[in-house]
Formats: C-alpha cells, structure tokens, sequence
C-alpha cells in the first residue's frame, strides 16, 4: 500500500527501515498529498481491525537540500524530516512552516500551529504545523497544482537601431510576463529565465526544452519619434507551429494599450475569452503618459542592475508626470529602501513609506506594490505587516522569482533561517538563470546558521556586491579565524560609506531575534569595524 502510493504520486522509496521508511518527492504538494493519502489509507484499514492489530503512522514532511548517494539520501532535509516525525500526532502529519507556505491553499487541508521546536541536532528552532484533511473529502490538487499551460515570454528584439533603447524592449518583455501571471491558469516562467536565452540563437524547440514549457512567445519593438511599431507571436514549442501573431503600429502613449492586446489574445489562446476579459476587468489602468512609464523603465533597469539610488530621480520624475502612477510609486519605495538598508536616512525610509502606501492606495491588486511594502517593513523591523505583504504579493504574482527571493530574506529576519534556505535553494533550483544577488541572500542566510565557510562562498561568488552583502562576508571572515581578509572586506565597504559603523548597522539590523542580531555585531566587532564613526580632522 504505502509503495503504491508514493508511485502515484511520483515519489522515491529510499529504505525503510524498521518500522519507518524514507521517501522522496518532485514536489511539495505531491509529498503532502501522498501523506494524506497514506493517512486515509491506515484510517480505513484500521476500522476494520481490532484495536490492537491497529497500525498508528506518524509522517514529518520537510522542504531541503538533500544529497543523492549509493541509492540512499542524506543531509540537513533528510534529518529535520525524521525528527519532526516523532512529533506528529498518532494517525497525523507535522510539517514544517517552508513546507506550510509553499502548500497554501494548493491542498484542501487545514493547518494547527505547533508552534517552534527545538530539534535534537538541529541548531535552530523550526516552526512546526500539523495538518489532517477535512474528513469526507478528497485531498487533490487546486486550480493552481492542476496541468497548466507553461509559456516563456522571451526578450523582445529591439528593432529600434539605438542599442540606448533596449530598456524599453526589456522593459515591455517584463510587464508582459507580469501581466501573464496574473492569470493563474497559466504556469509563467520568470523574467530572469526568459531573459537568459536573449541573443543566444536557439530555436523554440531548444529553448522550450531547457525551460520546460509547451508556449514561447516572441517578438520585437521599433520606436521611431512618437510612434511604435510591436510584432508579438505565439509558438507551440511542441509541434513549432504560430498559434498566433500579429502587429501594432499605435501612438508611443498606447502602449499599455498594446500591452493588453497581447496579453489578452494570448490569454484567449490559451485559457479562454470569458476568463481573459473577467482577468482584464481586475487591472488597474497603468499611465497614459509615454515620459512617465520610459522613467519607469529605465528607474527599473537600473534597480535591476543594482544601481538603485540612481533610480530614485527618475522614478520621481515618473509621478511627477503622473501621480496616479502605481507601479512608480511601488518601485521608488523599492529603490529607496534598498538603497538605505546599511545607513540608514530617516528623511529617504519615510519617502519610501509614503511611497509603497500610495501604490497601494492606487491598485492595492498589484503584486510590486505590496512586494515594496513588504520590503518597507521587513527593513524597518515590522515582520508581522511584512509577512502579510509577501503574502498577498505572491499570491497575485506566483511566478515573480525576485520576491520569492525577497521572502526567503524575511524568513531569515524573523528567526527561520533553516526556512529561508530551502526557500532560496529551491529558487535557485529551478533553474541556473536567477538574479545574482539570490547568491547573496543564500550567503547571509548561511552566516545565520553559522555555516561560515559556505557563507563565504555564496556571497564571493556575488558579481556585483551591494554593501550589506560585504558585511557579512566580512563578518564571516571573521568567524574563520581570516581576520586580514575580514579586514580587507570591510575597507571596501567604507570607501562607499565612510561613516559606516557598529552603531549605524545596530540601528538597521531588523533581526527578529537579539541572539541572532549579536551573532552579527559580534562578528563584525571581532572584524574590526569601529563602535562610531569619528570625522577626521582637517589642518588649518
């Protein structure tokens, strides 16, 4: 019965051992799923025995890195899985709060707080919830874990003859893909996958394979003065036949215009016209000012290149052409939070609440708006408002990888770093073409859990290193015993800020915990960055 089981729902019977045995799962709703059934298995089994040939299961179900070998799985994963198993009531389930989240509302299952354990073994404490399925009801998947269709929206060619304006291609190619996901009979893949396969000259075929989806969608922009020229089409990656295509010439203004008619005829293709136009009905309308979403666009590539405090001024300039602007307002609230995240500038964090407030104001269904205001108070300290944030983002917005990885930041702050790292791995898992700062919040989740020569190498294998980033990698440093190389790292980060010390990221440290945010000031003492700043003094 039980191997029956985990086959049916494409799981790996590792060893059993005893009276136990170890599986393993493609998926975090098939691993769940299958335990139900198991559950509802042993329950009618055991009605129809006597009480003492009755069989008790108890199921731990974890989300982690596990390592594959010699026909056996070991590591982290596999052990917090087999503690929290004694910790299950007889006949139920315990899972972790990573596997929780991810579950959702996927299941049609009910979770009981357990609250915070402390594992034999394992070094911090890991929230635990149980679960059982509604009795008289099947356990299957949702609308969101049924077969979906999967498309890749690749970058748009930028026919435009001026490499300066590949922003706007870039930039249409992502709002295309957010719009999409929106739609969440729809599986999407993420921006920075789509846009890894820019100019590479792959076919769809090839393309489609490596991403694992049955639909690409392609096409191309020309900006010629006040007017543009959008060709878009839609591949069936399996058979390569166009499903659809066509082409806009509008006024450079309509360009959201343009942007739901793609989206919308994609939509119709795929999922169907009623359901195209009830999505449609939700959106807020974006601007109608081309000079306000061309601010947007190039406030955003500059975000996306970390250059965020040089978004600031053209993300203003995108209200101050039009105030009811949403999204620039949920992205100048990202660009001022992360900007001040290590000193911190009172007079920027208050423009950055005021700002994520009125995005939300604004369109309070737009997954970036409350992705700013969950950073705003995950920055400022307010996990419980954070958290209700990252929430409702991903729940508008699945397929957005980046606040997944924003999310995994806040599972750290708020004293689950063992969560934030399957979160993160799992991330990165699902392909090699997410941003490089995921290796960052990887690195600062590994100092977390005191796993200072793998933090080490997460955050050195950073490409562009935003300050907080080097703290920890100097602070890490310093737990090694590399006190030179820690010291190295941290007159790095004062060539950029120079009045940087102990009492400035005191006031910024938003660690849920004080063990963990003295772990941090411990380790970036011993790394010698000073207790307070002392301006030097200046000869007459």
């Amino acid at each position: 019965m039980i191997e029956t089981r985990i086959a049916e729902h494409q799981g790996r019977l590792f060893k059993s051992m005893g009276d136990g045995f170890l599986a393993e799962f493609p998926s975090v709703v098939k691993a769940v799923a299958c335990a139900v059934a198991l559950q509802k298995d042993m329950a009618a089994r055991n009605a129809e025995l006597s009480e003492d040939r009755a069989i008790q299961l108890r199921i731990g179900v974890n989300l982690g890195d596990v390592i594959a070998e010699d026909g056996d799985v070991f590591g982290e994963g596999v052990n917090v899985a087999a503690r929290i198993e004694g910790l299950a009531p007889a006949g139920g389930i315990a899972v972790t709060g990573m596997v929780h989240d991810n579950v959702g509302s996927r299941l049609d299952l009910s979770f009981e707080d357990m609250g915070e354990q402390q594992l034999k073994n394992i070094a911090q404490p890991v929230r635990l919830y149980s679960l059982g399925a509604p009795s008289g009801t099947s356990v299957r998947p949702t609308a969101v874990e049924r077969i979906k269709p999967s498309i890749a929206v690749l970058p748009f060619t930028n026919m435009s003859g001026d490499p300066g304006q590949q922003y706007i291609s870039d930039g249409i190619t992502e709002d295309i893909i957010t719009e999409l996901a929106r739609f969440h009979g729809l599986s999407v893949v993420a921006r920075h996958a789509s846009f890894h396969f820019a100019n590479k000259g792959k076919s769809h075929i090839e393309v489609a394979r490596e991403l694992g989806v049955a639909y690409v969608v392609e096409g191309s922009l020309r900006k010629l003065g006040d007017r543009i020229r959008i060709t878009a089409q839609l591949v069936d990656a399996i058979t390569g036949t166009h499903v659809w295509a066509d082409r806009y010439d509008r006024d450079a203004q309509d360009i959201f215009a343009v942007q739901d008619l793609v989206v919308a005829a994609i939509v119709t293709m795929l999922e169907g016209r009623m359901y195209a136009a009830e999505a449609a009905k939700a959106r807020a309308k974006p601007t109608t000012s081309w000079s306000a979403y061309d601010c947007l666009l190039q406030g955003r590539n500059l975000c996306d290149h970390q250059r965020d405090a040089e978004a600031v001024p053209l993300l203003e300039r995108a209200i101050a052409v039009d105030p009811h602007f949403a999204l620039a307002h949920a992205w100048l609230a990202i660009a001022l939070t992360i900007s001040n995240i290590i000193v911190l500038d009172d007079d920027q964090m208050a423009k950055a609440e005021s700002a994520s407030k009125q995005a939300l104001e604004l369109d309070a269904n737009d997954a970036t708006s409350h992705w700013a205001r969950a950073l705003y108070y995950l920055w400022t300290g307010d996990h419980d408002r954070s958290r209700f944030h990252f929430d409702r983002a991903l729940t508008l917005n699945p397929a957005d990888i980046q606040i997944k990885g924003d999310y995994a930041n806040w599972q750290r702050a708020s004293g689950r770093p063992a969560d934030a790292l399957a979160t993160i791995d799992a991330a990165i898992g699902l392909g090699p073409f997410v941003p490089d700062w995921f290796a960052a919040v990887r690195g600062l989740t590994l100092f977390d859990l005191a796993r200072y020569a793998d933090a080490v190498e997460a955050l050195e294998s950073v490409p562009v290193q935003r300050s907080s980033g080097l703290l920890y990698l100097a602070a890490a440093r310093a737990q090694l015993g590399d006190l030179t190389g820690a010291s190295e790292v941290i007159a790095k980060v004062k060539l950029v800020k120079p009045d940087l010390s102990l009492r400035n990221v005191i006031q910024v440290l938003h660690y849920a915990r004080p063990e963990a945010q003295q772990h941090l000031i411990d380790a970036l003492r011993k790394a010698g960055l000073p207790e307070q700043y002392v301006r030097p003094l200046r000869a007459s």
